[in-house]
């Protein structure tokens, strides 16, 4: 069969967050785009992701609202919580964001959309089942997938993963979940919400990268809640049970279950690529690139999970179809990969349990290990008096810097704390120091105050000192 063939500015495969916005980006400029996609347009994060799993965590909330009002004067009662209407609901918000990733709306900015699996034939041409396509700039944004760690028995046993647990037929008695990760702490505590049973596995202390005291309060709450933890534990095997499932540990205790949810980790999704046809170099990580997202051939470049060391989050590959498109279209020619670097020490990330969990830049350790004068910030909610208000000043702020004031990186611990984490985010990205956190002026009375406070009480020692209590005593006999 003769191939449809395509000679075109830039060749994308993959229609997740990274290659959309790539698309968006180019048609709009009229550059020529061809977007391979062989399963759903808007890729994990709309159909398996941040969209269902947001969705899931709201009807937990409005679940768990039942039997926590008495500070309020309403009388808790429990929930009668209808699992299909659930999932009707979590379907109905991908609907209805879904038409903004959609095909149609592709197709009418003016890309070539291919509803087929694509892969490279040579180091200039994608082709699929029916087309070929040769480009000056081709894009790799296939995004990731669970992977699965080598725990016996686990490939015999039926198992959920992010990609078919919102689809799954009835709730979980008991859901046990390996992986004290973002998503199983979500998952697990939105499930522990509606009624399950839940327990979480991990052969590591759960969130090691982030401030630990942070990382504490927030596991030391869900467990509050009921969340059972088997951290740090080491695996022996995992087995069918009469009624669902079983974990055997090393040190001979087990623990059963009704349902299996692996959130142990992601692994780029590259293996069908051909990649070795088009020169380009990659490993277990993913995709070797610059900082600027080339690859091995020059011609290919990586947006998103799949380019290594570089992804992991929605917005990481926003940012790079970003850089790529300023890197293509609006950087002199001869300046290469010196521009738009997607390497950046401003990614934010956040934990949307209750309380959240957001960060920013550098922790405290790791900026010291970096070699920085350290000085950090606090405030906690319990003195935010919009948090007193709300019954939930359960939480804290926290700002890195350098010794000069530098923004290194900021933890906030607490409800909202991904919208406070803003406000950071906007300070580094414009390389505002502490002095200009602290006069900002916050609205009475919000969360956001905690922010500011924090950031102001890096002058309380020498405001209020002995020196500057002598200055103002003299300064006020000429006033």
């Amino acid at each position: 069969m003769t191939k449809t063939q395509y000679d075109v500015d830039i060749c994308i495969i993959g229609a997740g967050a990274g290659g959309l916005s790539v698309a968006s980006g180019a048609a709009q400029l009229g550059r020529s785009v061809v977007l391979f996609e062989a399963e759903e347009m808007g890729g994990d994060c709309l159909n398996h992701g941040c969209v269902p799993s947001k969705a899931l965590i709201a009807a937990g909330k409005h679940a768990h609202a039942f039997s926590t009002g008495s500070d309020f004067g309403v009388k808790p009662s429990k929930p009668e919580v209808n699992f299909n209407t659930v999932k009707k609901h979590i379907q109905g918000v991908i609907e209805h964001i879904a038409p903004v990733d959609s095909q149609e709306r592709f197709e009418g900015l003016g890309c070539t959309v291919i509803r087929e699996r694509a892969r490279f034939k040579d180091a200039h041409t994608v082709e699929s089942d029916t087309t070929e396509v040769k480009a000056k700039r081709f894009i790799i944004a296939t995004g990731s997938r669970a992977s699965a760690p080598p725990i016996p028995g686990l490939s015999d046993v039926p198992y959920l993963t992010n990609e078919t647990i919102f689809s799954m037929k009835t709730q979980p008695k008991k859901l046990l979940i390996i992986g004290a990760g973002p998503i199983g702490l979500e998952l697990g505590q939105s499930f522990l919400r509606l009624g399950s049973k839940v327990a979480i596995v991990d052969i590591a202390a759960p969130l090691g990268r982030s401030e630990p005291e942070h990382a504490s309060f927030l596991v030391d709450t869900l467990r509050e809640e009921g969340i059972e933890f088997y951290t740090p534990a080491k695996t022996k095997k995992i087995r069918k049970t009469k009624t669902g499932l079983a974990i055997d540990f090393e040190d001979g205790t087990s623990l059963t279950g009704s349902h299996l949810l692996v959130a142990a980790g992601r692994a780029p999704a590259i293996k069908d690529l051909n990649l070795e046809a088009a020169g380009i170099d990659y490993d277990r990580g993913g995709v070797i690139v610059t900082d600027a997202l080339r690859s091995t051939n020059k011609k290919v470049y990586v947006a998103g999970d799949a380019a290594k060391g570089m992804g992991g989050l929605t917005h990481a590959a926003g940012f790079h179809a970003g850089q790529l498109i300023r890197n293509f279209y609006f950087s002199p020619p001869y300046m290469g990969d010196m521009l738009s670097s997607a390497k950046t020490n401003r990614m934010p990330a956040a934990i949307y349990t209750a309380p959240e969990l957001a960060s920013i830049g550098l922790t405290e350790a790791a900026a010291k290990e970096a070699g920085y004068n350290v000085r950090c910030v606090s405030w906690d909610f319990e003195e935010n008096d919009r948090a007193i208000a709300e019954r939930a000043d359960k939480g804290h702020v926290k700002i890195v810097a350098t010794t000069k004031g530098k923004i290194l990186g900021a933890s906030i611990v607490g409800d909202g704390a991904g919208e406070l984490l803003h406000m950071i985010s906007v300070a580094m990205t414009n390389k505002i120091k502490i002095a200009g956190l602290a006069q900002i002026i916050s609205p009475y009375p919000t969360r956001s105050e905690a922010v500011k406070r924090a950031a102001g009480s890096w002058y309380t020692d020498t405001l209020f000192s002995d020196k500057t209590r002598k200055i103002a005593g003299f300064l006020s006999k000429f006033h």
